[in-house]
């Protein structure tokens, strides 16, 4: 049996905070054992329930109530236990630094311009040991090993309070959030700061890494940033609708952007109406508008059958076709046209622009004369 101990704790897992000596049972600790405390530690000795002394770098020689070779003879009224307890509890000083904190659950935010939003908010900071002894009596306790997972997960909570609190202070919406990262991490430093500096701890750094909204307010955002890049909207569409015509059968496109086109112009905006004022903008801006197909020549006047006279169109029936309303917007109508240059309705022909014969419906080309209809 040893008459003398040597006391000295390395910590090999790198995370624990607090080790005491002994780990477990009664704290005998003989009279002249020798403590050595390394730079990066500091020893709280404990002798009957008190925190004597704290002691730095170095080795200390321990006095207690504890003699050697007496002991077994104090301890027989005690049963074989010692009456004066003794313990040391090794801090350590070094700096913890890359502790990771996250909230556990999502903090409820009044956004000015998305109403009420939930966060969540994760981050990193480094803290420290700045004073043993009250660390030790008012968190560690009895235990026998304190690491920084236990630290961490009671810091928790206390950044996701002050978090909350200091969030609506600094900003009205998270769309401003970039710019305001910085001042919301020191907000929220100096708010824990002062928390943990009353149980012995120091916050040296403390940084936000992501504030994050929940995924379908992200694709809110998302598509609000879209909506900007567009800019003028109206022509925007313009474009769409000149790329869908382009695309058409009949200008020798196959026909495949006009339906991804028309699917993409949704939003509220009538592919006709897209159309029809698109055809009125080029038409009074004097675009090459594509000539009418041949009309078929008349049979010969020998096999043909009497016509009939043709009444002139009198100046009131002209000037009233030249002054053509649409029913729906009350605005002029273009010549020739199947759709409102002005709100996109559909035209539909009362009757040839050339002789006046009325039209059957879906009629493409006039019965009487052969002029083009649309």
């Amino acid at each position: 049996m040893d008459l003398l101990d040597v006391i000295e704790w390395r910590d090999i897992s790198g995370n624990e905070m607090v080790h005491r000596w002994p780990e477990y049972g009664e704290g005998n600790i003989r009279l002249g054992s020798q403590l050595t405390v390394r730079e990066s530690q500091t020893a709280v000795f404990f002798r009957d329930g008190k925190a004597l002394d704290v002691l730095g770098p170095g080795r200390h020689t321990l006095t207690t109530e504890n003699i050697p070779l007496l002991q077994r003879l104090i301890n027989i009224p005690f049963g074989g236990k010692t009456p004066f307890q003794s313990e040391v509890y090794f801090v350590n000083m070094k700096t913890f630094t890359d502790l990771r904190w996250g909230t556990r659950q999502p903090i409820a935010f009044r956004d000015s311009e998305l109403s009420m939003v939930r966060l969540r908010a994760l981050g990193a900071m480094t803290v420290r040991v700045n004073d043993p002894q009250l660390f030790v009596n008012t968190v560690v306790g009895t235990e026998h090993q304190y690491s920084q997972e236990s630290l961490l997960n009671w810091m928790r909570d206390f950044i996701a309070a002050r978090f909350n609190d200091t969030l609506g202070a600094v900003m009205q919406t998270i769309l401003d959030l970039p710019k305001v990262y910085n001042q919301l991490g020191i907000a929220v430093k100096s708010r824990v700061g002062d928390d943990m500096a009353k149980y012995g701890i120091e916050l040296i750094d403390f940084v936000i890494e992501a504030v994050t909204p929940p995924d379908e307010v992200q694709a809110m955002i998302d598509q609000r940033a879209s909506m900007e890049a567009v800019g003028d909207m109206r022509r925007f569409t313009q474009f769409q609708t000149a790329q869908a015509i382009r695309e058409m059968p009949q200008a020798g496109g196959d026909g495949g952007g006009m339906m991804a086109t028309g699917a993409g112009l949704g939003a509220g905006v009538g592919i006709g109406a897209a159309i029809g004022q698109a055809v009125g903008d080029a038409l009074r801006s004097g675009g090459p508008q594509q000539a009418p197909p041949p009309q078929a020549p008349p049979p010969p006047a020998a096999q043909a059958p009497p016509a009939a006279p043709v009444a002139p169109v009198a100046p009131a029936a002209a000037s009233a076709a030249a002054a053509a309303k649409c029913g729906k917007c009350d605005g002029d109508l273009v010549p020739n046209t199947k759709f409102c240059p002005n709100c996109g309705a559909a035209v539909g022909p009362a009757g040839c622009a050339k002789c006046g014969k009325e039209l059957p419906a879906g009629a493409k080309f006039c019965p009487e004369c052969g002029e083009k209809t649309g």
